[in-house]
């Protein structure tokens, strides 16, 4: 959908080839596979979805999003203990996904220059290895047919077919690399208490990849019409239950510390336990093809799928039609190269979600065949020591989360104070325990 609004500024008309038939409101469907799980949109991609449907955030918020500054309402336990709740650096959007997909979703096809052809499977592009000229589809209730297209975007998500279709072409194979921690997701939504309903703070208790044996967190999330959203996740030989019965249990037996499962025994589950595996990292590094058709775009998930509990796949996407649409105006409709210009810009935003994502899941037994590179290791052994800094120096944590918010590159991290403060470590003691407030204590019924 973003991708559509972006290409609506400098195209005539823009046509959507969906495979679902869209739902008229938050609705579950099946091309939404994450959506039972933890979603968050940072602050980078809100800025960027507002820059391509100008008021999107506010009416996330009318119908019931919650905005949560960040640090000041997270409640952390890293590797290296519990971060300390700052002021407010930047700041997350916090909804369900149908929710989301629903409000971006009107908001864009109320363009009429927009158009969605629904229930429809895309089979691939039409073309040569110099230029696509359009994409073939079957619709589930007529014959296969072609679209013709002056500029065809794939974004089908992490289950895209491109890097084949392209070598059916007569292109090349893509560089990919995929890194698979071996992560389960197991999500419930719960009814959050009454008096915690209103406003309560991001919960997440993060496992240490690199302790040598499986990695087990879990998430909550406030959300829409007073409720929450818990994920509990493990790497391999620590998968979180698939049965309702254990999930509190193992949110408290299992993960470094009890306190979503304290929560949750004060709050009314809503929903069976939804679970997947599919959460592998997978990059395709398109924009080192060394030829790359014009009139043809990949990005999103289809692109880079990253494990969605860092939360950055919707801020990637956003900002990857951002950088489309900008791409498109600098350089005009139709210039020789623009393709390649495109996949060079969205690449951008990928690959700085990738290397956070990278830092963590790359060191998961197994993750993959030949286990951390040297560029892996140091890469997480800098940013471990940021991190652990983090937990008691605020300026160090308002870094960390310029990068992870997507509002910032990782150049910041680099800065000689910022390497000077990593070098002498926290400025304030460990914390013992949660940073909950008395007030959301007893909002939560912990007394």
């Amino acid at each position: 959908m973003l991708a559509a609004r972006a290409l609506a500024d400098v195209a005539d008309r823009v046509t959507v080839v969906e495979r679902d038939v869209l739902p008229s409101g938050p609705e579950p469907r099946k091309g939404l596979p994450q959506a039972r799980h933890v979603h968050q949109l940072w602050s980078g991609g809100a800025h960027a979805m507002e820059e391509l449907l100008p008021g999107i955030v506010g009416r996330l918020r009318d119908a019931g999003a919650h905005r949560l500054p960040v640090t000041t309402d997270m409640v952390a336990l890293s590797p290296y203990g519990w971060y300390r709740r700052w002021a407010e650096s930047h700041h997350m959007l916090l909804c369900s996904r149908d929710l989301l997909d629903a409000t971006v979703r009107a908001a864009v096809l109320a363009d009429e220059r927009i158009e969605v052809v629904q229930g429809a499977e895309v089979l691939g592009p039409v073309g040569t290895d110099a230029a696509v000229t359009g994409v073939r589809i079957r619709p589930h209730d007529s014959p296969e047919r072609t679209l013709s297209a002056d500029l065809v975007v794939d974004a089908t998500g992490r289950g895209s077919r491109t890097a084949a279709r392209l070598t059916d072409l007569g292109l090349p194979a893509v560089e990919q690399r995929e890194v698979n921690s071996g992560v389960a997701y197991a999500s419930r939504v719960f009814r959050a208490p009454e008096a915690a309903r209103e406003a309560f703070p991001v919960v997440n208790v993060q496992p240490d990849p690199r302790a040598g044996k499986p990695g087990c967190g879990g998430v909550l999330l406030p959300i829409e019409d007073g409720q929450w959203i818990v994920t509990l996740f493990g790497s391999r030989g620590g998968e979180p239950p698939t049965g309702a019965e254990d999930f509190v249990r193992y949110a408290r037996e299992e993960l470094p510390h009890p306190v979503i499962a304290e929560l949750l025994a004060h709050a009314e589950p809503l929903t069976d336990v939804a679970y997947t595996r599919t959460t592998a990292n997978r990059r395709h590094y398109y924009e080192r093809m060394p030829v790359w058709p014009e009139n043809f775009a990949v990005l999103g998930d289809a692109l880079c799928a990253l494990n969605p509990i860092y939360g950055h796949g919707m801020s990637v996407a956003a900002q990857g039609a951002v950088a489309l649409r900008e791409v498109i105006r600098r350089q005009g409709w139709g210039s020789a190269g623009l393709s390649r210009r495109i996949q060079r810009a969205v690449a951008r935003p990928a690959s700085a979600a990738w290397d956070l994502a990278l830092g963590m899941d790359v060191f998961y037994p197994g993750a993959t065949e030949n286990g951390p590179t040297l560029r892996d290791r140091l890469l997480a052994a800098y940013v471990g020591r940021l991190l652990y800094t983090a937990t008691g120096n605020g300026r160090i944590a308002r870094r960390v989360t310029d990068v992870t918010s997507l509002e910032r590159g990782a150049e910041v991290l680099l800065a000689p104070s910022v390497l000077l403060a990593a070098v002498m470590g926290p400025l304030k003691p460990a914390l013992s325990g949660p940073p909950l407030t008395a007030e959301e204590r007893k909002a939560a019924g912990l007394g």
